[in-house]
Order: C-alpha cells, then structure tokens, then sequence
C-alpha cells in the first residue's frame, strides 16, 4: 500500500498558492498525495488540487483562518493528523507555512527538516535532499515514529499537472478552537511593484555593494529593463535601504530560477548563492577576479561593472532598432 503524503495548501487571494501546488505534483509521484486547505473559499480549490494530484482534500471553509495566526490551522491539523495519521506533512516555505509547522512538530512530538529540495519515500525509509553551507548537499531522514514534517524550498519542483479526476471531498467535522484565535491580522498592506514577478521571471539583473552607492543601481534597472527582466539584490542592498526587501533574492529572501541570471556587483556569499543558483545561465559582472560568484558562473567579466553594464545596455538597445 502507498504511504499517504500530506500537502498543507495555504490560499493566496482565494487560489492555492503555487509553492504548495509544486508540492503537491511531487507528492503524488511518491505515494497516495492527498491536501489539506483552510481558509474562505477552500472548497473552490479542491478540483485545481486534483489537477496536481491530490486524491482526496480536506476542506474547513472558515475566514478565521485567513484572520488570525497560525494557531487555528496548526490546531485543526493536528486533530486531523491523530485522526488518520499521515505518513508525511510537507508545507511549501512561507513565513505561515513556518509557522505553523513549528508549532505543530513539538505538539505531535516529531521532529521536522527544512530548507528541502528533494526527498523519496519507499515503504517507510524517508530520505530528504537538504542543501548545506551553500556547495554541500547532505540526505537527512527523522527516525522518530508518526507523521514526519517536512518544508520545501521554493522552486524545488517543477509545477507539474498530474491529470488526476475529481478529488474526493472531506469536510473537517470539528469547528475551531476559540482559545487559537488570538493573534488576529489587523492590516495587509500591498507593495506595489513595477515589471515582472521577480520569482517567476526568465531573465532576473541583481546588484550587489560593489556598485558603490544607491544610485548607481539605475545601471541594474536599465539593464533590466532592456532585457525585459526583473531586478533582484542582495541582503547587503536592501538593509542599506537602496531599494525595497521585495528584491531581495537569497537565503533569507526569494527563491528564484530564471533562464537568465545577471549578477552585477555581488560577490557571491553563499546566503546569496542560495537562492538563485539554480538558474540556467549565470552572468557575473565584477571587479574582483577572486569574487565566489564566478565559481558558480557561466560567464563570468571582470571589470567596472559602472562601465560595462552601461555599454552592455546600450548595445542591446541598438541590436533591438
């Protein structure tokens, strides 16, 4: 009998969100993949989670969820995980996916990996794919029994439609625990943002420090803007307030794998590394000969990025008419 894998899909705007749908696809290459999804309009979702191979989701159409914390859905997991104990529960990475794993591994008493891009599972034997210090890639495994859990890297897996039916529908039968309603959202504030989605661009121009000082960041943004790209930048540019956190691409930022990647300026520190080398072609444009980026390149130019990107856009311009 197949394990039966767990996705938790979290809601963006009243769809599933892409990471859990990611998720999900791979699950259901490796056993029985079955979701569960809270939030107002969970229901609406069920059959997209078919598509991707969910056999059967686990529905609580309630808005609390989408109010307030954590704390409910990691509740109402919980009591579904005791009633049909799950060999697996993988979450995509978001802060609320976090979150709620968290509070969840010390409540079912297992333990949990994070920061995965892969894993098998084969009659039991748990083997999970965790990147380490940037160049190193170790297989981890939880030897504690029950529901083991698991949280996926952005972009780990291809968004694969699985061609599966109509899934079947289960509505959760118990209502939320009102001592979870406590950290209640008061504001969602929506930054605007100009040219492509940054994490699902083709071509994506990053700066680093070595362009010297904020305004010399127009260079990346021209150069973007010729290629019809995004722009991303380094930790090291958004704590200096250069341009705004939604930028930034890294461990600690956005996960991202265009076709192209552009690197203007950034050394290669592997926090950086980690959120953009599995793009298919990386450009790295730096004065240091020495810099870690150009390890990880394709091409790599070393010289003032200050004059080169320019001329770099401008022959663009021309090849363009």
């Amino acid at each position: 009998m197949a394990d039966t894998i767990w996705v938790w899909v979290e809601l963006d705007q009243g769809r599933a969100f892409r990471g859990s749908l990611e998720v999900l696809s791979k699950a259901a290459t490796l056993g029985t993949a079955e979701a569960v999804v809270c939030g107002a309009g969970a229901r609406d979702v069920a059959p997209t989670l078919g598509a991707y191979g969910a056999s059967k989701v686990y529905v609580h159409d309630d808005a609390a969820y989408d109010n307030y914390l954590a704390m409910p859905a990691a509740a109402t997991l919980g009591k579904l995980i005791e009633q049909h104990h799950p060999a697996l529960l993988l979450f995509a990475t978001t802060y609320d996916g976090r979150d709620v794993a968290a509070r969840l591994s010390p409540a079912l008493g297992t333990g949990l990996i994070t920061d995965a891009t892969d894993f098998t599972l084969n009659d039991g034997d748990l083997r999970v794919t965790v990147p380490w210090g940037g160049e190193n890639v170790v297989t981890a495994t939880l030897a504690s029994a029950g529901t083991k859990i698991i949280l996926f890297r952005p972009k780990a897996f291809a968004l694969e439609e699985r061609g599966g039916g109509t899934p079947a529908l289960e509505e959760v039968s118990f209502g939320i625990d009102q001592a979870t309603l406590r950290a209640r959202i008061k504001e969602r504030v929506e930054q605007a943002a100009a040219g492509p989605d940054l994490e699902n661009a083709s071509v994506i121009v990053s700066g680093g420090r070595g362009l010297g000082k904020p305004e010399n960041f127009a260079v990346v943004e021209a150069l973007a803007n010729v290629l019809g790209g995004a722009v991303g930048a380094t930790r090291a540019v958004v704590d200096a307030g250069w341009v705004p956190y939604s930028y930034q691409v890294g461990q600690t930022g956005k996960t991202v794998k265009p076709t192209l990647y552009i690197a203007v300026g950034i050394s290669g520190a592997i926090q950086h590394l980690a959120g953009m080398k599995g793009s298919k072609y990386i450009v790295a444009i730096n004065r240091d000969e020495n810099a870690p980026i150009f390890a990880s390149a394709d091409l790599g130019v070393v010289g003032d990025a200050l004059a080169i990107v320019p001329q770099l856009t401008e022959e663009l311009k021309r090849r363009k008419g």
